[in-house]
């Protein structure tokens, strides 16, 4: 491994069985302690992918971490009944061992018999274009997403760093400001984090904000959506 936090990561079940990884130092979770996989559907897929109506998406993530969502997102095109293609990029600084994604049980939960896939996204080489399938292609960027080069004309964002009280500088004002200008009209962003500061950052950003019933555990998920009207001055 390149890279990695310092930090040991433990491997736990969450409520609907699926796996996440938790760094005791930190005293933080990749995924939600009340279901990894049902948290990522309802924020990531559900309020997110299937609300863009575009034939080609360009989706970037800010944070690959377990490859997760990556995953459902893959699943999703792949066995919808509107056929889109994703160009799905992914940003990450810290990354995981193989011995620990092999032992992640994503594949086998969430899209059985398609195991193999989930590692095809964690195989894939970094920096570059990887053709997963005719529909999916993966483009993992090494860095850090405060100041490295992100893609530009973006339709979908997936906001999924660690919480703002664990990792503060992911959630500073000038990156929502930075991903607004990279994003499309009509862009959706979406977040697990709620906070009151948050959804005050990403409105200041340009967003039109609004408030989501969250999944199991969690009361309130973040959805912005980029209208440049918002943005111009009066006529």
């Amino acid at each position: 491994m390149e890279e990695d936090v310092g930090k040991e990561r433990i491997l736990q079940i969450t409520a609907d069985g699926s796996h996440t990884l938790y760094l005791p130092d930190m005293d933080e979770h990749y995924h939600s302690v009340n279901g990894a996989i049902q948290e990522s559907r309802h924020i990531f897929i559900e309020a997110g992918l299937k609300q863009i109506r575009k034939d080609e998406i360009r989706l970037l993530e800010i944070g690959f971490g377990t490859g997760l969502n990556a995953f459902l997102t893959l699943k999703e095109i792949m066995e919808s009944e509107v056929k889109q293609n994703v160009i799905y990029y992914s940003v990450e600084l810290y990354l995981l061992e193989m011995s620990v994604v092999e032992n992640l049980n994503y594949g086998a939960l969430a899209w059985e018999g398609h195991e193999d896939s989930f590692l095809d996204l964690h195989q894939a080489q970094w920096n570059m274009d990887v053709k997963i399938t005719e529909q999916f292609t993966l483009h993992k960027i090494k860095g850090d997403s405060n100041s490295c080069e992100l893609p530009r004309s973006v339709d979908l964002i997936y906001f999924d760093a660690f919480a703002p009280e664990k990792q503060p500088e992911m959630w500073n004002p000038s990156i929502f400001d930075k991903l607004y200008g990279l994003a499309n009209e009509d862009a959706i962003m979406m977040t697990y984090c709620a906070k009151g500061v948050v959804r005050r950052s990403m409105q200041a950003a340009g967003f039109e904000m609004e408030r989501l019933p969250g999944p199991p555990g969690k009361r309130h998920i973040l959805r912005g959506v980029k209208h440049e009207w918002r943005k111009r001055p009066y006529q």
